[in-house]
C-alpha cells in the first residue's frame, strides 16, 4: 500500500476515534482505540515496541525508546493527549523515523476540538 493512502487510512482511524470520544482522555485509551480501529481494517501494526539505539554500529541498549504504534512496518505512530504540541515531541517522532530508518510518522494529538488540527506528518529525509 502507498504511504499516502496507508497515511490517509490511519488519520481516518484517529477522526473516529475522536469523533466517538471526544480530546481529554490519556494518551493510553487512545492507543488501546487505534488499535481497535487498525485491526477493524485488516492493518497489520505493532504498539510500543521497542527501538534500540545503535552507535557505530554497537547497540547501546535494546530498549531505548517506544514506539507508541508501527503500521505495516512503513509508518510510526506517536500519539499524544497534551494542551499543546511542542517542538520536542515532532523531534522526538523525528529520531523514531531515523533509528528505526522508516520514512513517514504521524504526530497526533488529540486534545484537539478539532482532531486535523493536532496531526503533523513528518518525512524521514535520510
Amino acid at each position: 500500500m502507498k504511504l499516502n493512502t496507508l497515511s490517509s487510512k490511519i488519520i481516518k482511524a484517529a477522526i473516529n476515534i475522536h469523533a466517538a470520544l471526544g480530546p481529554g482522555l490519556l494518551e493510553s485509551v487512545y492507543q488501546k482505540c487505534m488499535a481497535i480501529e487498525l485491526d477493524a481494517l485488516g492493518m497489520d501494526f505493532k504498539t510500543e515496541m521497542p527501538l534500540p539505539v545503535v552507535y557505530r554500529d554497537r547497540v547501546i541498549t535494546d530498549d531505548g525508546f517506544r514506539i507508541d504504534i508501527i503500521i505495516e512496518d512503513t509508518i510510526i505512530v506517536e500519539l499524544k493527549s497534551v494542551e499543546r504540541v511542542k517542538s520536542v515531541h515532532k523531534k522526538q517522532l523525528l529520531t523514531y523515523l531515523r533509528l528505526s530508518k522508516k520514512p513517514l510518522g504521524l504526530l497526533i494529538n488529540f486534545n484537539e476540538t478539532l482532531l486535523k488540527e493536532g496531526i503533523t506528518r513528518i518525512v524521514n529525509q535520510r
